[in-house]
């Protein structure tokens, strides 16, 4: 009886720290249920050398002989690899060999101090890990900031392309509207509207969740803010260069996104006529994470159609 009373009080006990600790660090508390379930998909966290020094990355491997078409994934501005959690394990699933970085300045890679953490910057860095993993041709995705990234790498080195994703990205000579505010957020108020037009959706954040996102956005801000110093200087933007891409490209788009509306993903598809749009129905900024599987599907058949879609336009109802 009191072996039971004993392990009762100890389950109370536990249950309050853990409550405790979700109210103090409810960010730091959904980082480790992603890493919980990750590890439980059999997603690996790994660590590679680079010129630029360890970069940490995901990776998921499907049990398949081969090992399955490679796939690089390019996370966005102020966020980590650990966003791609969703997407990780359905394209797992799928038969891709898939690898999620850690960008520079971001998440457990290196945050080098004298960095100017710009487009360029970045594009270098993937390059370098694509060649540290001794990756010939891979398939390469990228999410808003890294979207830019992404075509980057592809226009500069093709020779390491094989097809381009782009899931509501950054890139053309279009800037949201204040974004040197959007993403310097200075009270519950402004991140709540950063929020609003990441996920339209999303509804209400709750204010012990806005507080520790706040502790977040300020141990990061310096590296948040060169990037977008890089981003509105122009110097990078790829409306020019986007006709000459060689890589086949698909462009997945929310159709509700508040920050990037669709209209620059239209933009996209002009510039490549050659590219496939994918317009995802109710799903905002944050398609491949709030939509994933129908994200996912669309990715994996796009990288599998041989030969690559070409000119066209879908729209595709939300699925979770």
């Amino acid at each position: 009886m009191r072996t039971l009373l004993r392990l009762f009080l100890l389950v109370i006990v536990l249950g309050l720290l853990g409550g405790l600790a979700f109210y103090e660090r409810p960010l730091w508390v959904q980082r480790q249920s992603i890493h919980l379930g990750l590890f439980l998909a059999h997603v690996h966290s790994n660590y590679v050398m680079t010129p630029e020094g360890r970069v940490h990355y995901y990776e998921a491997e499907p049990p398949i002989s081969g090992g399955g078409v490679p796939l690089v994934l390019v996370h966005g501005l102020g966020d980590s690899s650990e966003s791609w959690a969703p997407m990780l394990k359905r394209l797992k699933k799928a038969g891709f060999h898939v690898y999620a970085p850690d960008l520079l300045g971001y998440g457990r890679s290196p945050r080098p101090a004298d960095s100017d953490y710009s487009m360029d910057t970045q594009a270098k860095f993937v390059v370098d890990f694509i060649q540290a993993l001794g990756l010939q041709k891979t398939d390469i995705g990228g999410w808003s900031m890294g979207g830019w990234v992404t075509l980057k790498v592809a226009l500069d080195h093709p020779e390491l392309v094989d097809r381009v994703v782009l899931y509501d990205s950054a890139g053309l000579a279009y800037e949201p509207q204040d974004i040197s505010v959007l993403f310097h957020p200075a009270d519950g108020a402004a991140l709540q509207r950063l929020a609003d037009l990441l996920e339209p959706h999303g509804g209400t954040v709750p204010a012990f969740v806005r507080r520790d996102a706040l502790r977040a956005f300020a141990a990061n801000q310096w590296v948040v803010d060169r990037s977008m110093q890089s981003m509105r200087s122009g110097k990078d933007v790829v409306d020019a260069r986007l006709s000459t891409l060689v890589p086949p490209l698909l462009i997945v788009w929310g159709s509700d996104d508040q920050l990037l509306p669709l209209s620059v993903g239209r933009q996209f598809h002009d510039l490549d006529p050659r590219s496939e749009l994918d317009i995802v129905e109710g799903c905002g900024h944050l398609a491949p994470k709030t939509c994933p599987s129908k994200v996912a599907s669309a990715t994996a058949d796009f990288l599998k159609t041989n030969p690559a879609p070409s000119g066209s336009v879908r729209t595709l109802a939300r699925m979770h």
